[in-house]
């Protein structure tokens, strides 16, 4: 951590390339129709690259060269500790590069560069690891049957999965998708948000490297609804895995039951409750880590903990608390150290959120923030924001923000909590402070999330499934369940 904050990263930025091309087949490769799309790097408004534009004919490239290895058994005919040296070698080599990974992520959409370099370019590396380790460890079963008969169940690979990811982890979140759905035998088109398509087609690159076969892992960088749509209605498509918005989860439902109704699974939108008892008896961490709950990359995160609910004994006293370390979260150039929050992925998202900022302003009580602000004149950048005396039904309270702007009401008793934290769309994570053993397990019983955390927020690892109830989606990434998700189950009945 020492080094990598002493280290020149405007300097190393200079020297960065960019990927411009979509990989299909192994190799770059230009857009069919010739068309691309600029990215932008939000911190100076500067033009990155202008980046292949993907259409239905560069998807459907992608689709038959992923078709063709996985037909082929190029990678699914391997065995699983092939499977694994691969995967393992991939993992190093992010680790080898993490430089660059950790500038292309910040330079794309804005966040912290220290945060890239030791959040989410080790964290992909790791995850890549795990799934490596765990595949020859996945056993397949033998059903109890009568005597003469053997009925053997095996997890087979789907075939092509179309991935289909968001632009605030953009490396992380590829990760989550390729690793385990690589390591059980599929093959793999990536399509990136159009907003951070950098470190994806990087990934692809160091894939090879790694010894994955060529037409195994396909990146076709685009418009989400151009190459995205093209990707959910393409009829060779086995599965398709999505991290984003539940508006867009909900076309991909569409896009299946209109082409071939393919597997589909969503990890979408949330609104996390933060839920803070009076007997928790470290307000202090409480509060650190409800700061780091919402303002953590700009705020830009599914699960969030957006609404923070204090039992109302606490509640003005722990709301200075927010105010004080609000204060800590000084939006700055993302390649410098020393920043604490990074830059608003697009000019698009800082407007979003504003409309937001300003509708609080009329209907709560702006404690802290509010206010777009520039850096070195430049820039998309927002303010750490916190309402308090948020009503139930306001939209701050509804809506999900993706932007650093917390909602905070408070409450009277444990079955109003979780009346209010339960009272919303979405499921996707919560938290909950106490010191009582009983409430802490009473409370997580009741909270409708896929994760809950105790006395911490957004508790994740490899290890632990994460994915949510109602809106916030269907399945789970990581640990051994998101195997679930890229395999069948085959019976085969022997009578003998």
């Amino acid at each position: 951590m020492t080094d990598l904050a002493r280290h020149d990263w405007t300097k190393e930025a200079a020297a960065v390339r960019f990927r411009d091309k979509a990989f299909i087949g192994g190799k770059p490769v230009d857009a069919l129709s010739g068309e691309t799309f600029d990215c932008i790097n939000p911190a100076t408004g500067g033009l990155l690259a202008k980046v292949a534009a993907c259409g239905d004919v560069d998807v459907d490239r992608a689709v038959k060269s992923a078709r063709a290895a996985f037909e082929d058994g190029r990678w699914s005919g391997k065995s699983p500790a092939e499977r694994k040296a691969v995967l393992l070698k991939l993992a190093d080599l992010i680790r080898a590069n993490m430089i660059e990974l950790a500038l292309l992520d910040s330079l794309d959409m804005g966040k912290l560069v220290m945060d890239a370099a030791t959040v989410d370019v080790p964290g992909s590396a790791a995850i890549f690891q795990w799934y490596a380790e765990a595949i020859d460890k996945v056993y397949d079963e033998v059903a109890p049957t009568g005597p003469g008969n053997l009925a053997i169940i095996r997890r087979e690979p789907l075939g092509v999965v179309g991935a289909v990811v968001p632009w605030n982890f953009p490396l992380d979140m590829a990760t989550w998708k390729c690793a385990p759905a690589l390591a059980m035998g599929n093959c793999v088109v990536l399509k990136p948000a159009e907003q951070s398509p950098l470190s994806a087609l990087r990934l692809a690159e160091l894939a090879i490297e790694a010894g994955l076969p060529e037409g195994v892992l396909n990146v076709v960088p685009g418009l989400g609804e151009v190459t995205g749509r093209a990707l959910g209605l393409h009829p060779d498509v086995d599965c398709i895995t999505f991290t984003g918005s539940t508006q867009v989860g909900k076309y991909f439902l569409g896009y299946s039951a209109q082409s071939n109704m393919k597997q589909v699974w969503l990890e979408c939108g949330g609104k996390s409750p933060n839920l803070v008892f009076a007997d928790c008896e470290d307000l202090d961490a409480a509060a650190d880590m409800a700061a780091f709950g919402i303002f953590f990359n700009q705020g830009e995160i599914c699960s969030a903990n957006s609404r923070l609910l204090v039992e109302r004994p606490i509640a003005e006293a722990f709301l200075e608390k927010m105010a004080e370390r609000a204060r800590r979260y000084t939006p700055g150039n993302p390649l410098d150290p020393n920043s604490s929050m990074g830059a608003i992925v697009d000019e698009s998202q800082t407007a979003r959120i504003m409309s937001f900022i300003a509708h609080g302003r009329k209907t709560s009580r702006l404690v802290s923030g509010g206010e777009r602000v520039r850096v070195d004149g430049k820039g998309c950048f927002v303010q750490p924001t916190i309402f308090a005396d948020v009503d139930a039904g306001d939209r701050l309270s509804r809506e999900e923000i993706f932007g650093p702007v917390l909602a905070v009401s408070t409450f009277d008793s444990e079955g109003e909590a979780i009346a209010r934290a339960n009272d919303t769309i979405y499921g996707l994570a919560a938290s909950v402070w106490t010191s009582n053993l009983s409430r802490a397990h009473r409370v997580s019983e009741k909270l409708r999330a896929g994760t809950v955390s105790v006395n911490t927020v957004d508790a994740l690892s490899p290890m632990t499934p994460f994915g949510g109830f109602k809106q916030s989606g269907i399945g789970r990434d990581l640990s051994l369940h998101a195997f679930d998700k890229f395999s069948g189950l085959k019976t085969t009945w022997i009578k003998y």
